[in-house]
């Protein structure tokens, strides 16, 4: 595997080098402005983008635009805004001229032809990609006044977010009805993040380092892992664009006054060429502790976190790109009682304190007339971790945690104008992970070593025009954790009769090797014991096939856009890892065991309605029918008879959001997510008991001003509440004999809050 990984990056870059020696510097030009299509008036800071090319530059604050030196030929120059449609227009540059060339933009509530990466790695018409992408923006993230990932994922169709602990509130996210841990979390595009960095890591990503956040439910494409399963979410992080700098501050309060505070600086810079830019930015975060039943035990730990860092490229050519990324994330969390003294004078306490850098490297390059494209990739992350689980005020306690991740590869696609019977586009590459974790726990009797080799490589082949498409790809992982390869081969068809019509059809394979996951990381109190999680031995490999079919539909009426996206999805899981309690060890503390079950069937469907108005309103929301079950009856506890249905999986959920745009710079949202009943585990007095929960919905609504304060500063104000209706946990285990675990619901009471955001 690294052979091939060395012979790609060489072929690479003698690739590379060939074409930048063909570069020439001249004087072609091209200038412009832009307006909007209603209102006549000009638009600041849209993106002008020469296709094919890593050139590009935003309007100014008069919603005009230059671009100098420029590679001659014929081209698409393209202007794209966020809440506009992207409109492109050919362009003719020659030496020593200059071009002319403006631009009108309609807005528009419903984006058919966003650009998304997360179906193949390349840049694609979200129209034309191969699977389902589902697009969170910014414009999401103020909607809801969302400062985590956390609080934003549930927002989407098949998505929803959990909190799995009382005392520190672990969350996961799920997928199409699948726990956490089938799902394949990347940044950029990378599968830097650990196992360990999913325990937290939804919370501790603020929104401010992220551009957008795209969604692809299944397996859809060979690019990705074979663990993506359930689906993967790319975490794209911003682009420096134009000069710029932002400070913002929300303040939110519980129903009871317990405050917490989220302050954010962000700066944008690039040069006067437009060459190189980076993007810095830094938030602090400080949120107390809440105790909802009065029983002076937390039920939403205290939080504090710091986070910085920066993303930033330099365009080593027309046809080339380096971007670098880095972030630092310092948090610390605490739940239980007597805070104000050490963790192990506490009754319970479950304290972590974490240090996290990451970041990568890549380098993307691709020959005029984009018929060849290259790119290589580095990313790593360190965490570290100490930490105190007890509920007896023990000193021995506290523990540490390492866990280091990095990932290369090198990827080379060809785009051809017919390969038998369509355009095509051929990708090939390779890919290697690498990740050691050590776990240390001696009071606990807990020492997890695991360290993991996977070396992949990939293939795949798209036949596509705007009408048809057809995606087949295989992978070829070998996991050091499993004696022989595992080769995962993934297919997906598209059928677009009409441009405003789209049907599709999936298959994937994936497996999950015999290791520790983060569900497995964690360590919960249960009735004033611990409860830890170990594998079983002779762990075999879980495997899975996914299939899933849509319809994907947009029409007007009027001047209202619409959009209906169904989606059934069908996943069969075999060799199912199950978790079973085994009694307890030498210490105390309460086992798990991580064991292969018989298999497991979940399927559902997926329904998603949008409305809008371009400029006026737009109107989104979600529902989920779905069924989990086991193949055969699986036992968790001996006190209680075996089980099929799948803990804590709702057999409905969904969510909505509105946003309303008003006269005088007044903007209205209104937004909430919906829980149906589930099964979830109770342990109390030492008895194992299975609780079906009552149903949830967790609605807020916002109201924002913005200030215009001159042509190049604006300042928002705004307010709302969330969880307005105060659905929160009634029945939250008690005192000092508490089952953390049992939790279901959202992860707040009623909030409010009031922000002010500073721009220019």
């Amino acid at each position: 595997m690294k052979s091939v990984f060395y012979r790609m990056l060489c072929l690479f870059l003698l690739f590379t080098c060939t074409v930048q020696a063909q570069q020439t510097k001249n004087d072609a030009n091209i200038n412009g402005h832009v307006t909007d299509a209603r209102t006549e008036e000009h638009l600041p800071y849209v993106s002008i983008t020469l296709r094919g090319t890593t050139i590009g530059v935003t309007t100014d604050a008069t919603g005009h635009y230059f671009l100098k030196g420029m590679p001659l030929g014929e081209y698409l120059l393209a202007a794209s805004c966020v809440g506009y449609r992207t409109v492109e227009q050919k362009v003719s540059i020659e030496a020593n001229k200059t071009v002319e060339v403006n631009f009108v933009l309609e807005e528009e509530a419903i984006s058919i032809h966003e650009v998304v990466v997360s179906a193949t790695r390349n840049e694609t018409d979200k129209k034309e990609a191969a699977t389902i992408v589902n697009v969170m923006s910014a414009k999401l993230f103020e909607a809801i006044s969302s400062h985590s990932l956390s609080e934003s994922m549930s927002f989407q169709p098949g998505l929803r977010v959990e909190n799995n602990c009382g005392n520190c509130g672990t969350t996961q996210l799920r997928i199409n009805g699948l726990e956490g841990q089938y799902s394949q979390i990347l940044i950029d595009s990378r599968p830097v993040f650990s196992s360990l960095a999913a325990v937290y890591g939804l919370e501790q990503l603020p929104v401010a380092m992220i551009e957008r956040v795209e969604v692809v439910r299944g397996g859809g494409s060979a690019l990705f892992g074979s663990s993506a399963i359930g689906g993967v979410v790319n975490i794209i992080t911003k682009d420096p664009l134009r000069n710029s700098i932002s400070l913002s501050n929300t303040s939110n309060f519980l129903t009871d006054g317990t405050p917490d505070f989220n302050t954010s600086i962000n700066g944008s810079f690039v040069s006067d060429d437009h060459k190189a830019g980076v993007y810095l930015f830094g938030m602090i975060r400080d949120r107390r502790q809440y105790d909802h039943n009065d029983d002076d035990f937390s039920d939403v730990p205290r939080l504090n976190s710091e986070t910085s860092g920066f993303r930033g490229y330099y365009r080593t050519g027309n046809y080339s790109r380096l971007t670098a990324e880095y972030h630092h994330i310092h948090e610390a969390r605490r739940g239980g009682n007597n805070f104000d003294l050490p963790p192990h004078e506490a009754d319970i306490a479950e304290y972590l304190n974490h240090k996290i850098d990451g970041g990568g490297l890549r380098y993307d390059f691709f020959s005029p007339g984009y018929k060849h494209r290259a790119g290589v990739y580095a990313s790593a992350q360190n965490i570290r971790r100490d930490s105190y689980f007890a509920a007896e005020k023990h000193t021995g306690n506290y523990g540490n945690t390492a866990d280091k991740t990095f990932v290369a590869g090198a990827q080379y696609t060809r785009a051809f104008d017919r390969m038998w019977f369509l355009p095509a586009e051929l990708t090939a590459g390779t890919e290697y992970s690498y990740n050691t974790l050590r776990d240390v726990y001696t009071a606990l009797n807990r020492s997890l070593s695991q360290t993991t080799h996977i070396a992949g490589v990939f293939l795949q082949n798209e036949w596509k025009n705007e009408r048809f498409g057809v995606l087949a790809g295989v992978r070829l992982d070998k996991h050091s954790l499993m004696s022989k390869p595992t080769l995962s081969p993934r297919a997906t068809l598209r059928y677009s009769p009409v441009e405003k019509a789209g049907f599709r059809a999936s298959y994937s394979s994936g497996y999950r090797a015999p290791q520790a996951y983060n569900e497995d990381l964690h360590i919960e109190a249960v009735g004033g014991t611990l409860a830890l999680i170990r594998l079983a031995d002779g762990l075999r490999p879980e495997y899975s096939h996914s299939f899933s079919a849509s319809a994907d539909l947009y029409h007007d009426f009027g001047k209202v856009q619409t959009n209906l996206l169904a989606e059934g999805f069908v996943t069969t899981l075999n060799d199912v890892f199950t978790i079973e309690k085994a009694g307890e060890d030498a210490q105390g503390n309460l086992i798990h065991v991580r064991r292969n079950g018989a298999g497991a069937t979940v399927k559902g469907v997926n329904m998603e309605a949008k409305a809008g108005l371009p400029g006026i309103f737009e109107i989104q929301a979600g529902y989920t029918l779905q069924q989990s079950r086991y193949k055969q009856p699986e036992r968790w506890s001996d006190a209680l008879p075996p089980q099929r249905k799948m803990f804590r999986a709702p057999d409905s959920y969904g969510y909505f959001t509105s946003s309303f745009s008003m006269p005088h710079g007044f903007k209205a949202s209104v937004f909430g997510n919906y829980t149906g009943t589930m099964l979830v585990k109770h342990t109390r007095d030492g008895v194992d008991t299975e609780q079906d929960t009552p149903a949830f919905f967790d609605a807020g609504f916002k109201l924002s001003r913005r200030i215009r304060l001159s042509g190049l500063a604006s300042l928002e104000i705004s307010g709302g509440v969330k969880n307005v209706f105060n659905a929160f946990q009634q029945d939250l285990d008690y005192g000092r004999l508490k089952d953390a675990a049992y939790v279901y619901g959202p992860s707040l009471p009623r909030l409010f809050f009031a922000g002010m955001k500073f721009e220019m």
